[in-house]
């Protein structure tokens, strides 16, 4: 087994359902996704610092993530009762949170160069974000962007690393991706 098999088998064991690394050069971008946030379906456009359009030009952010050579692809799936569950979806966003909570200092330990993470939806550690207030982000070590608003085809993103973008009826699928340089160092274990 290599050493990012037994770093994804550690995630999975962590509460990940499937993780995989992935090269950067494979990651399918489609940047007209932005469009979608600005429909603005989850009220965050503009309202928060990890949203568009205040994260940034997405195409400055794609060369960002193209600025990498892999990707630690993860995800998690909640159950939920039917398709209308708004509660069931946002206790899986919570346990998607924690879940990644968990995962962030054995990814950060395994590889040292690992230092930019993206997540599934802009960040919600505040329950009012600071740009409302006109006020600097107050968790900027915390703060997660999200796939999508750098531009990456989060469906597609799925099949290039091995995972079912939609995992059954009554579920909800969070994905989160950590970006590195280097191979993953092998910790004698």
């Amino acid at each position: 087994m290599n050493t990012y098999d037994q770093l994804c088998d550690k995630l999975i064991g962590l509460g990940a359902h499937k993780a995989a690394v992935v090269r950067v050069s494979e990651i399918p971008f489609a940047p007209e996704l932005r469009d979608l946030c600005a429909s603005n379906q989850c009220g965050n456009y503009g309202k928060n610092w990890t949203c568009p359009p205040l994260v940034g030009d997405v195409h400055t952010l794609m060369e960002k993530v193209k600025g990498y050579a892999y990707a630690l692809v993860y995800q998690t799936v909640g159950k939920l009762e039917d398709s209308f569950d708004i509660e069931g979806m946002r206790r899986a966003k919570e346990t998607y949170l924690a879940v990644t909570d968990r995962m962030t200092p054995v990814v950060k330990a395994a590889i040292p160069s690992m230092d930019f993470q993206l997540a599934g939806g802009g960040c919600t550690i505040c329950p009012v974000c600071a740009c409302q207030t006109n006020e600097p982000c107050r968790h900027p070590d915390r703060a997660l962007s999200s796939l999508e608003a750098h531009g990456i085809f989060v469906s597609e993103l799925a099949k290039v690393a091995g995972m079912n973008y939609i995992n059954g009826a009554n579920t909800v699928t969070y994905f989160g991706a950590y970006f590195f340089q280097e191979e993953a160092q092998s910790k004698g274990e």
